[in-house]
């Protein structure tokens, strides 16, 4: 059988983890054909990295696309201290803009630690005419006003919560074909440009006729893992869908992901799901999902060859989803995981069940987490005890509560802070290859492996801490196609 035709040959690469001697990479057919003195063809083309860093592609395992693809268009407010302010950074953005009645879509308040209650009048004082909706930054909550309200025909203004406040999301889930299309490409190019090969959407939509749709659109620079919701279970099953799936007709990048459960809240919405109540009341937080419920979905998935993903923060819906793990024999991940009873860390790894954080909550929640759950923040984002526990990880942003970018995930991992405090609970500190390693599915290079690949300015493995964040990537590589390049 003849050779494959090389059809790209990166010259000069230093492989992470690697010998710092520089070697020539040599991909045909989307994969790496070999690693080493490459004579190439005429047909190819030859990047020469000059001793740039080469590593596996970055993962962002879990992302909400289509609300992280509409955050360029909505007003910002996650520097507002009080709710006084929030609404003060809404009549700043509407000041002679009095006559418009399109709605204002606004984001990122966190309101746990606010002096004041964000009301409906609060946002009616600054826009009595104008529809305006904020969505927190944990996307759990919605603040509406009165305009809102009667626009989108809602049940009361305000601050809605949970389910409430997932359904007006869904609401301004509409927009027309070309909106749609450049702020996907932004959003795609974005990701590219920090090393990003693939992700799991975890959108509240029919995430894979959205992707297929993005595919068919020209949409090439990632590989998608499309999670869904109870709302389209059904229709998966009838079209004969299963997870690790390939859809044809989507070259490959493509894969039907797992089960969405949401079985609990969310920290700063006060509505996790705990052990113990919240300070000064008998609130506990909510279950979504009662426990029969529960095993009865992951029964069925199992049933219906799919993955669960269950999103649970507080102690309580954890060991709920670890119970409904080993009753049904599911297999997947539980999603934030960032309260935890210490017995029910070994059972992660006991049962197979890896563990999806996302480590730049932690420097999100610091505070939060320090005032609402008090004396138990030991037991919060615990990344390192689930390592050393032998807890398979996946690292991602949760964007667009974090964002996409795989560098501050790992960044947050490592350093435990983001500013000159110490760092938060040092013990729960990964180190840089093991965060690597989560952040890129442990994929290593060698022949034969996939061409998903980043090119770094500086090693990740040895540079200074502090540089993680803003990593310099020179280019990106999916299935051995250049999605971005800053070389000549």
């Amino acid at each position: 059988m003849a050779e494959p035709v090389p059809t790209l040959v990166l010259r000069r690469a230093r492989i992470i983890g690697g010998s710092d001697t520089p070697v020539d990479v040599t991909i045909a057919d989307g994969r790496i054909a070999g690693i080493g003195p490459a004579e190439a063809p005429g047909t190819a083309e030859v990047i020469d990295l000059d001793g740039r860093f080469l590593m596996p592609g970055m993962w962002d395992q879990h992302v909400h696309f289509t609300q992280w693809s509409r955050m360029r268009v909505r007003l910002d407010v996650s520097r507002a201290l009080t709710a006084a302010h929030a609404a003060a950074m809404v009549g700043e953005r509407l000041a002679g803009d009095a006559a418009t009645t399109t709605p204002l879509n606004g984001f990122g308040f966190r309101d746990a630690l606010w002096p004041d209650f964000p009301t409906a009048q609060a946002l009616d004082t600054v826009a009595p005419h104008r529809p305006v909706i904020l969505m927190s930054g944990d996307l759990h909550s919605v603040w509406v006003n009165t305009a809102a309200q009667d626009h989108y025909g809602l049940v009361h203004a305000g601050l809605l919560r949970e389910e409430e406040a997932f359904a007006v999301q869904a609401l301004l889930a509409e927009l027309d074909h070309d909106e749609r299309h450049v702020l996907t490409h932004y959003a795609v190019e974005e990701a590219s440009s920090r090393g990003v090969v693939g992700l799991v959407d975890l959108e509240m939509e029919d995430n894979v006729l959205a992707w297929e749709e993005r595919i068919a659109d020209g949409v090439r620079a990632l590989r998608v893992e499309a999670g869904f919701y109870r709302r389209t279970f059904e229709d998966m099953i009838e079209r004969g869908h299963f997870s690790g799936q390939v859809i044809d007709g989507t070259e490959g990048l493509l894969t039907v992901g797992p089960l969405k459960i949401i079985s609990d809240g969310s920290l700063n919405t006060r509505t996790a799901y705990c052990h113990d109540p919240y300070p000064g009341t008998a609130d506990y937080g909510i279950n979504n999902v009662p426990p029969e419920e529960l095993e009865g979905l992951m029964a069925l998935a199992v049933e219906e060859g799919f993955t669960v993903a269950i999103h649970a923060i507080g102690d309580l819906a954890n060991t709920l989803a670890l119970d409904a793990f080993e009753a049904t024999g599911s297999r997947g991940t539980i999603e934030h995981a960032q309260l935890l009873q210490p017995e029910d860390i070994a059972r992660f790894a006991e049962l197979g069940i890896t563990a999806s954080l996302q480590p730049e909550h932690a420097m999100d929640d610091r505070d939060v987490a320090d005032s609402l759950w008090a004396g138990r923040t030991d037991r919060a984002f615990l990344v390192g005890s689930l390592h050393r526990a032998g807890v398979k990880l996946a690292l991602g942003s949760d964007a667009p509560v974090a964002p996409l970018d795989p560098w501050i995930s790992m960044a947050a991992a490592v350093e435990r802070t983001r500013d000159e405090r110490e760092p938060w609970y040092p013990d729960e500190q990964l180190t840089r290859e093991v965060a690597l390693a989560a952040s890129t599915r442990g994929l290593r290079l060698e022949p034969g492996a996939r061409a998903d690949l980043a090119v770094c300015e500086q090693d990740p493995l040895t540079v200074p801490a502090d540089a993680l964040r803003t990593m310099a990537v020179a280019a990106t590589l999916v299935d051995g196609r250049v999605t971005y390049r800053t070389l000549d």
